[in-house]
């Protein structure tokens, strides 16, 4: 297995796929089996921004490429540390490196790789739009569905209580255990468990081999603090775990950093880029014993990478995300859900793929689109209708930051002033969460060096830099006039 590692570190990957975004990804044997199976390749058939496309015509990228994606960008992140940490204490050569470190480098990078792979595995038709529209909601909310879910199955490993409500994320996790269970993980090494405990919403107990790993790991990069005794035992693979998870899921994560690259690539727009090379090269490991805190932390002369990555994820959620005719589609795509699952063949149908992992690859994008192509057929005013043939929303006004009263009260002036039916204004608002930006990249930490003693030490980021500070949750709330054909 050792000699695996060492192999796998050097670059004896088994496949190549060609990605336009990201040039070259390497894949790893156990990877393309993750890969072929039925439940990752129905992520072919769901955009990654659900009908963006009908605004930005480029827009058609797959959650398939996007999770290969993110998988690249979630390795180049660890080993973007690693190799920082190796320069400065002049270790590069890898023979100064003991073969039970390589191994241990080399089984924390495939976990974190096959985290980031099926993170978004459980995303259904028109990714996020889905679970937004009420009658999808209300199915997965139904108190018997997780159990149904999981039925044949212990979940206990990664949730010691049911949640209360299923999203995305859930699904996620279920099918990752369902695709890692059918095929030969344990020839690479791995268990499945560690690999669902870096996902969102899970509650995992480390297997053996990882708290051994995280063990070497630690030493490895923390020296002296790692023998200083102020941990237990059972500390160190939490904080590990930790620390990976970041990676899959956090403020500066792989998620983010390959989406807003990708959106904007095939968006044809150039707000969401950002020197992401410049950005890993001033990625660090940061760790206080004291406070058993162990993440990312970023060099000060790394902190215009970061402040870039920032605006430029603000600015695609302005720009792209909360378009006005983006945001108007998006209304009419849930309302159209809605409809077709009026009918009781659709709607029995979708339930029963939302409790059956083999009838899941069945919820696609191309499976609402000819449901909607039926039910337009048989009612031309319908908002199928509306989604087949692209007919918008009628655009009205944009507000910023509205209470519900004041959006109300807005909406009644627009029906005054215009002369218009009350029930044919309707609104869309994204909501932008920038506020908890401060306190979240509070958990990351600027490494300072000290001029004189050159030793270094972790800052709070916004003690040294006031640019986090000047965000704030943003609500843009559009106003729309129903097309003709919908008007009462």
């Amino acid at each position: 297995m050792i000699r695996s590692a060492v192999n796998d570190l050097l670059g004896a990957y088994d496949k190549l796929i060609m990605d336009p975004v990201h040039g070259g990804i390497p894949l790893y044997r156990h990877e393309i089996a993750v890969i072929d199976h039925p439940l990752f390749q129905r992520l072919r058939n769901i955009c990654q921004n659900d009908i963006l496309s009908l605004v930005f015509p480029g827009a058609t990228h797959s959650r398939f490429l996007h999770s290969i994606g993110v998988m690249h960008v979630g390795s180049r992140m660890f080993r973007a540390m690693i190799d920082a940490y190796l320069r400065e204490r002049q270790l590069s050569d890898h023979s100064d490196l003991t073969l039970s470190q390589l191994d241990a480098i080399d089984y924390l990078t495939k976990v974190i790789r096959l985290g980031c792979l099926l993170h978004d595995s459980g995303h259904s038709s028109f990714s996020h739009q889905f679970t937004k529209a009420r009658r999808i909601h209300e199915l997965m909310a139904h108190p018997t569905r997780f159990e149904a879910l999981w039925r044949g199955e212990d979940y206990t490993r990664y949730y010691p209580q049911p949640p209360r409500e299923l999203e995305h994320e859930h699904y996620s996790v279920r099918v990752a255990h369902e695709v890692l269970s059918a095929i030969a993980l344990s020839n690479a090494g791995l268990a499945p468990e560690d690999i669902l405990g870096v996902m969102e919403t899970t509650d995992v107990q480390p297997s053996e081999a990882f708290c051994r790993h995280a063990t070497t790991f630690w030493s490895f990069i923390a020296g002296e603090d790692a023998s200083s005794g102020v941990l237990d035992q059972d500390d160190v693979p939490h904080m590990v775990m930790g620390l990976l998870s970041s990676i899959v899921s956090g403020e500066i994560d792989a998620d983010r950093a390959d989406y807003m690259l990708r959106d904007g690539f095939h968006s044809s727009v150039t707000i969401g880029g950002f020197n992401l090379d410049h950005l890993l090269s001033n990625l660090r490991f940061g760790w206080d014993v004291g406070s058993r805190w162990l993440g990312l932390a970023i060099t000060h002369k790394g902190l215009g990478a970061l402040e870039d990555f920032v605006y430029s994820r603000h600015q695609m959620y302005r720009k792209v995300y909360a378009h006005k005719t983006a945001l108007g589609f998006d209304w009419l795509l849930r309302e159209a859900i809605n409809e077709v699952l009026d009918e009781p063949e659709i709607f029995d149908w979708v339930d029963t793929c939302l409790s059956n992992m083999t009838d899941f690859t069945e919820l696609t994008d191309s499976f609402f689109w000819e449901a909607f192509r039926r039910y337009a057929r048989k009612h031309p005013k319908s908002y199928s209708k509306c989604i087949v043939d692209r007919i918008k929303l009628d655009h009205l006004d944009t507000r910023d930051n509205l209470s519900a009263d004041e959006i109300s009260a807005h909406c009644d002036y627009l029906v005054r002033a215009l002369g218009l039916n009350p029930g044919d204004v309707v609104t869309c608002s994204m909501r932008a969460r920038f506020s908890n930006i401060q306190d979240n990249f509070n958990g990351i930490k600027v490494l300072i060096r000290d001029p004189v003693t050159r030793t270094r030490s972790l800052k709070q980021i916004t003690s040294v830099s006031e640019f986090f500070s000047k965000f704030s949750d943003g609500t843009i709330t559009h106003f729309y006039h129903q097309p003709t054909l919908l008007r009462r």
